[in-house]
């Protein structure tokens, strides 16, 4: 009989049962020794195999074994807790419980006296006393005796001794483990020799096999395709990935590039540039990141000293500006930046003339405390259409068309108040009957763009990442977004 499609392991425990009487049962430990393995894996997995092919028959026994815990090894070497009290006890002329407190630690002589009190020993006037010395000695031997035989088969023990242990914690527990006894089948015995020699068995095919030569003497393994298997947990995109991807090929594909900047950026470029008073509740301690390292961060003077014109009074756009006076070293501290819209201000800076429209998906930091709608650490879409002839209207038809592409055709904008664009937009889509507000929109404000040089419109727009997604995933609480609970994430919907 032949044996073509075995794997190595197979061939060598078949090889290794053969060589021995047909009729023996091998259990773990002479397999290990026979076919020098040391991994009992390797065994269970070619008995198996061995089993499929009707070479040999696996006998298995589930064996429920008490064996000693921690608590039980250190009584079994050192005494039962009773068993040591009770020896002090008889060689005291005087057993008190003071003495006893004195001789025993204080978390073994309270649970010691209780347990000579099960087994009949009495307080008398501060001294222990034992109506039946020999009954106690004779159980607390029985106990010791039982502690020293283990481990040992659960059906074999006293059940007595093994509810009374049960009781008591971390001195004996119960291991339940399989036994496996293989046997030659008459098959397995008429497979020759010659088909049982290892020879390179290939599973799969690769590159690196087809560029040499020992393919072509190999064996190449058969499987069996109509055979039943189950389906395999494929990887897959985070669900705030799927949706940072999405929400990128939408605005690829409505004509927008992409921009990345850095988080650390300046209270400059993050506040002053988009007309933010100096003193606005924003910029205290509570709600930005303030950083020691670096202490300042340079800033170019003209700029500075126009973005001190246009806040002191309003500079050369004919607005009154905020008042005040306008300070440099607040301009020049360093910040994690509290929106994206700190980077497409520097990048229209760069290029003011420039007709352009950019986006980005990327992390915004505020010092908010975390609960079910706010984070910390968070991500913000922004984006900005900058051409001559940019209007209202247009800030409002993409706006439309980026959320329809989303799966949101309901759409609808309400005034609102936002200090660097005039006039400003609430951005709100309408889910499950309820209209939600989802960003802020709006023209920069002349105070914005004249100091850079800038002078078609601006439209911008930001909304939150993670509202988004608690919108699509239908959440109600923003932790669930990064929490790493694997069934839920193998839930979630392909985005």
């Amino acid at each position: 009989m032949g044996a073509p499609n075995l794997l190595n392991p197979e061939r060598r425990m078949l090889r290794a049962m053969q060589l021995s009487e047909s009729s023996r049962t091998w259990d773990l430990t002479s397999i290990l020794a026979a076919c020098d393995w040391t991994d009992q894996a390797i065994v269970v997995g070619a008995g198996h195999g061995l089993q499929n092919h009707g070479l040999v028959d696996v006998r298995e026994e589930h064996i429920r074994e008490i064996r000693l815990d921690a608590q039980g090894e250190h009584a079994v070497e050192h005494g039962l807790l009773e068993s040591r009290i009770w020896a002090w006890m008889q060689s005291e002329e005087s057993a008190t419980m003071q003495g006893l407190q004195q001789a025993f630690e204080r978390h073994e002589a309270g649970p010691g006296v209780g347990l000579l009190k099960q087994l009949g020993v009495g307080i008398d006037g501060g001294e222990l006393k034992a109506a039946n010395p020999d009954e106690i000695t004779s159980v607390i031997d029985q106990r010791s005796a039982f502690l020293a035989s283990l481990p040992a088969d659960a059906n074999d023990v006293d059940s007595g001794m093994l509810d009374h242990f049960s009781s008591r914690k971390n001195l004996i527990q119960t291991v339940e483990r399989t036994s496996r006894h293989w046997v030659l089948t008459p098959e397995g015995s008429a497979v020759s020799a010659d088909d049982l020699q290892e020879t390179m068995v290939i599973t799969d095919l690769s590159p690196e096999l087809l560029q040499g030569d020992d393919w072509k003497t190999a064996e190449f393994r058969a499987f069996d395709v109509t055979l039943e298997a189950a389906t395999p947990r494929t990887g897959r995109s985070h669900p705030m990935q799927a949706l940072i991807e999405r929400v990128r090929s939408i605005f690829l594909e409505m004509g927008f590039s992409e921009l990345v900047d850095d988080y650390v950026q300046s209270a400059g470029w993050n506040m002053d540039a988009l007309f933010i008073p100096q003193d606005h509740p924003a910029r205290e301690m509570q709600d930005t990141f303030y950083l020691d390292q670096p202490s300042f961060i340079d800033l170019e003077a003209d700029v500075v000293q126009a973005w001190k014109a246009i806040h002191e009074h309003g500079g050369d756009t004919g607005s009154t500006g905020w008042g005040g006076s306008y300070s440099t070293e607040v301009s020049q501290r360093p910040l994690l930046r509290t929106h994206t819209t700190v980077n497409t201000i520097q990048y229209l800076a760069e290029h003011p003339t420039e007709a352009c429209r950019v986006f980005s998906v990327d992390r915004v930091f505020r010092k908010e405390a975390i609960d079910r709608t706010h984070l910390p650490e968070f991500h913000q879409i922004e984006g900005i259409i900058m051409e001559e002839g940019a209007n209202l209207q247009m800030l409002v038809t993409t706006l439309k068309t980026f959320y329809a592409k989303m799966g949101y055709p309901e759409v609808r904008v309400r005034p609102a108040y936002f200090p660097y664009t005039e006039p400003s937009l609430e951005i709100e889509v309408k889910w499950r009957g309820k209209w939600l507000e989802l960003g802020g929109a709006g023209i920069f404000r002349p105070e914005v763009t004249e100091p850079l040089g800038i002078t078609s419109p601006v439209l911008a727009w930001g909304m939150g990442l993670e509202r988004l997604a608690m919108l699509v995933l239908g959440l109600d609480d923003i932790r669930q977004l990064y929490i790493s609970d694997l069934e839920w994430l193998r839930n979630q919907p392909i985005l």
